[in-house]
């Protein structure tokens, strides 16, 4: 099936020819026919399966259709699309411009935290039809009675898993409570989580449902593979493995933040251009590391889960799993981001002992064994005994007293009477 067979309107081709895409994706071709239809969708897919442009464009030419209602003086927020972060918003926006950008009569914006507000405000002041918008700001932005919502005609919820990762669940059921009844409902979401599932059931009415590529799928072109190596071990492993020059450019995943900023100064240390993306640095700040990756300054993005999220990087050769997440979804998330629209591509894990445990759910979740590579000079050795009274730490083996059980003595403050603590308190 080609773009031309989805009843779309000349200018919106010509928008996507441009882009150079021809044939729509599996989460494409099922979403935006009945979407034009002003249907409800319910979209499970996870990132890089093309779900942006399965809502942006339908959007559009719904709206285009209706400019002779819009005017400069009385132009209201007719589309409301919410998602997790500042990097997302600001991807959706590109595409809503990429997309758009021969329809003159359609204006988005995008509003996120971490900036000042000022800017965002004075666009909003003149005047939208479709805003993007990360949760906080936009409520912010609500409490101060500059946005509002009544006039939403279309409403996408995008990421919703990720924003019930990141605590905007409230916020959610907030901004729900202040669109109006009547109105065309998007919601997206790789993972269907009972919470999830029971804000489906208020927010859409008799929805499409449409599944693409479920969680516990990987993309077949993705070559995975496992290196068991010392915790301590995998900052020389991680330089060894970028030294193959077939590595052209690696988004590496930590747990938390300190942990990329560590490794991306460990990497930059060894000669290799890193730059490090997360929730801490401002706006500013990851914008410009992302920049740098994307124009292949810098050869290294090292990231966090939640940062990471949106990010869409072209022909990324690599992604390693410097730290094994806990939580086996955030695997399939993380090696999706190579091997995107059919491409080849190869996620490298780098599993200590104590990370055992979350290969073995990663495993069970995609249903298949993740190949070992062996052949590495920093190889992990055999598994940590436990000793005994180990569980104790510090304590020493009678508990809390250390060797002997005892309790130090107190020092006498303000004039009472010293206590000595024993076994029994006197």
């Amino acid at each position: 099936m080609k773009f031309e067979n989805l009843d779309l309107t000349e200018p919106i081709l010509k928008a996507i020819r441009d882009k150079g895409y021809e044939t729509p994706t599996p989460i494409q071709t099922q979403s935006i026919p009945p979407l034009l239809n002003r249907r409800d969708i319910l979209g499970i897919a996870q990132t890089g399966t093309g779900k942006t442009a399965a809502f942006a464009i339908p959007i559009l030419q719904i709206l285009q259709k209706q400019k002779h209602k819009f005017g400069k003086q009385n132009r209201k927020i007719k589309a409301l699309i919410v998602t997790p972060t500042r990097e997302l918003a600001i991807q959706i926006d590109e595409s809503f411009k990429d997309y758009g950008k021969y329809l003159q009569h359609l204006k988005h914006t995008v509003i996120f935290g971490g900036v000042k507000q000022f800017h965002q405000v004075k666009v909003l002041k003149r005047g939208v039809d479709i805003l993007i918008a990360t949760p906080g700001r936009l409520l912010d932005l609500m409490n101060q009675g500059i946005v509002n919502l009544k006039d939403i005609k279309i409403f996408t919820l995008d990421e919703a898993d990720r924003m019930l990762d990141m605590g905007f669940l409230p916020d959610i059921k907030r901004l729900i409570a202040k669109l109006p009844e009547k109105k065309q409902s998007l919601f997206f979401s790789a993972t269907m989580p009972p919470e999830i599932a029971s804000l489906t059931k208020k927010l859409l009415h008799d929805p499409v449902r449409v599944e693409v590529a479920p969680t516990s799928s990987t993309a077949e072109k993705i070559e995975q593979k496992i290196y068991n190596v010392d915790k301590n071990n995998k900052s020389k492993l991680l330089i060894h493995v970028l030294k193959n020059p077939e590595i052209k450019s690696a988004l590496v995943f930590t747990r938390t933040k300190y942990g990329a900023d560590k490794v991306a100064r460990i990497v930059n240390k060894a000669g290799i251009k890193a730059e490090a993306i997360h929730g801490n640095k401002n706006q500013n700040a990851r914008q410009r590391a992302l920049k740098s990756f994307k124009n292949k300054n810098a050869r290294i993005l090292v990231a966090t889960d939640i940062a990471a999220r949106g990010i869409d990087i072209n022909e990324l050769s690599h992604v390693i799993n410097y730290e094994i997440p806990n939580v086996p979804e955030d695997y399939v998330h993380r090696i999706g981001r190579t091997g995107r629209a059919g491409a080849e591509g190869i996620a490298l894990s780098f599993c200590s002992w104590d990370e055992k445990g979350h290969i073995r759910k990663v495993e069970r979740l995609i249903k298949k064994d993740i190949p070992v590579e062996s052949e590495h000079p920093f190889p992990a050795r055999s598994a940590p005994k436990v000793t005994a009274g180990a569980s104790r730490g510090s304590r020493g083996p009678r508990g809390r007293g250390g060797r002997n059980g005892r309790r130090k003595s107190i020092p006498p403050t303000h004039g009472r009477k010293r206590r000595q603590y024993g076994r029994k308190r006197r």
